[in-house]
């Protein structure tokens, strides 16, 4: 951890192989300073790099609904959906929730690829965020229910996920248990956990 408190954005990952430092550097910090803005054009790269994900059918079914201080009233709101074990998040400058559109645009049949393109399109969020010194943290812990009803999300997409974004914050300043978290051992499943060849 550097020696100002901040915490690290990136943080190499003990990789079994060589990969893109950018990949490895990646993760889920909670620290972000919650006084730092982040900045519309720099908002604006994030999602010109998940635009142009992959998708079947290049249909593109992926949505992003952001709040920001520019309307401290629906950032509260938003706020409001999430749940009580990611009440860290709520000094993150901006929060997002991820949307996958689960029809076809081209003949209305429904996407069942529409989860994964939506999650295509985050990563890429995710690294152009971390590229430029962000903490990007998605989160489960929401509630879907009252984030549809306050802020008329349309009938036939589904929320992936919440997001909180901002500029790195002072680990000290984060509730014990999740100081704890924000500094513990990267781990992952070894390859051989999950990869099969020529069969399961």
């Amino acid at each position: 951890m550097p020696n100002d408190g901040l915490t690290p954005v990136r943080r190499p990952a003990p990789t079994e192989r060589p990969i893109h430092p950018l990949i490895a550097g990646r993760w889920s910090p909670r620290a972000v300073d919650p006084e730092r803005p982040v900045e519309r054009e720099v908002l604006e790269s994030i999602f010109e790099a998940a635009r142009w994900a992959p998708s079947c059918f290049n249909d593109q079914p992926w949505n992003f609904l952001v709040f920001t201080a520019d309307n401290p009233e629906a950032l509260a709101r938003a706020r409001q959906c999430l749940s009580e074990g990611n009440a860290w998040a709520l000094r993150a400058p901006v929060l997002m929730f991820s949307i996958a559109r689960k029809d076809f645009v081209h003949n209305g049949k429904p996407n069942r690829f529409a989860e994964h393109d939506q999650g295509m399109a985050s990563v890429l969020a995710a690294l152009e965020a971390v590229n430029r010194g962000l903490v990007f943290h998605q989160m489960a812990g929401f509630s879907r229910r009252k984030l549809a009803e306050r802020f008329d999300i349309p009938e036939g997409h589904e929320v992936m996920a919440a997001i909180a974004l901002g500029y790195p914050g002072r680990v000290a300043e984060l509730p014990p248990e999740k100081r704890e978290a924000e500094l513990a051992p990267r781990e992952r499943r070894p390859q051989s956990a999950f990869v099969h060849y020529h069969g399961w």
